[in-house]
């Protein structure tokens, strides 16, 4: 009888020890999960598996440089609006979507555009999703430009991101699109690599307060 009283007595406090651990864990402020996340990315910044150290630059260095960043120098450009890292792989050719809106009348713009993307969660080191791999696998997104408000918005049509997540395009998805041009061929597409906070990220991100990395080709579809 003293033992089982002895085993009960065991698991009820190995389960408050688990409760409260949990507990704690879930108390965390949204304060001390953003100061996580600032760490995480800079340890990014430092070191990582993609690109190696990353130089930062300031948006005034970025603008005086015609708007690009030097990749042989791993040039990321920092956004102070936002918190978003960015670097033009490949501005491509083409119009930007600003002068496609500029040449029309009305004051909106709306293109499908086509995107291949790696998205690579940070905080816990693990690539989530990525069609790069996936030669018939293509996201593909309405996106709108509007004139007057210079101001974007767009949704997931079809691909991973919106079967994972949900139709909303991250905004800082949408952060290279006044800097890249946009072609209709295959194999020249603009490409950039980001990192975005959870103000910027997806509903999960944003949930979670977690910041996440990826690389992304944008394509006008050449059907539409």
């Amino acid at each position: 009888m003293k033992k089982l009283l002895y085993l009960v007595l065991m698991v009820c406090a190995v389960s408050t020890s688990v409760l409260t651990a949990t507990s704690c864990s879930d108390g965390e402020t949204y304060a001390e999960k953003k100061e996580k996340e600032k760490k995480n990315i800079a340890r990014f910044l430092e070191d990582n598996d993609f690109v190696g150290k990353i130089n930062v630059i300031e948006e005034e260095q970025f603008y005086a440089q015609d708007s690009t960043t030097d990749v042989s120098k791993n040039q990321f450009v920092l956004f102070n609006d936002d918190g978003v890292y960015m670097q033009i792989v490949r501005k491509s050719n083409g119009p930007t979507i600003v002068e496609l809106a500029k040449a029309r009348t009305d004051s909106t713009v709306t293109r499908p555009l086509l995107c291949k993307f790696l998205e690579y969660d940070i905080q816990n080191g693990d690539t989530t999703y990525t069609n790069f791999y996936m030669p018939s696998i293509v996201d593909k997104m309405q996106c709108t430009y509007n004139h007057f408000g210079r101001s974007y918005s767009a949704s997931f049509t079809s691909g991973l991101m919106l079967s994972k997540y949900n139709s909303i395009v991250p905004k800082g998805w949408l952060k290279p699109l006044d800097f890249i041009r946009l072609t209709k061929v295959a194999g020249e597409e603009a490409k950039v690599r980001l990192i975005v906070p959870h103000s910027s990220g997806t509903t999960n991100a944003s949930g979670k307060v977690m910041p996440f990395y990826y690389e992304i080709t944008y394509q006008l579809s050449p059907n539409d």
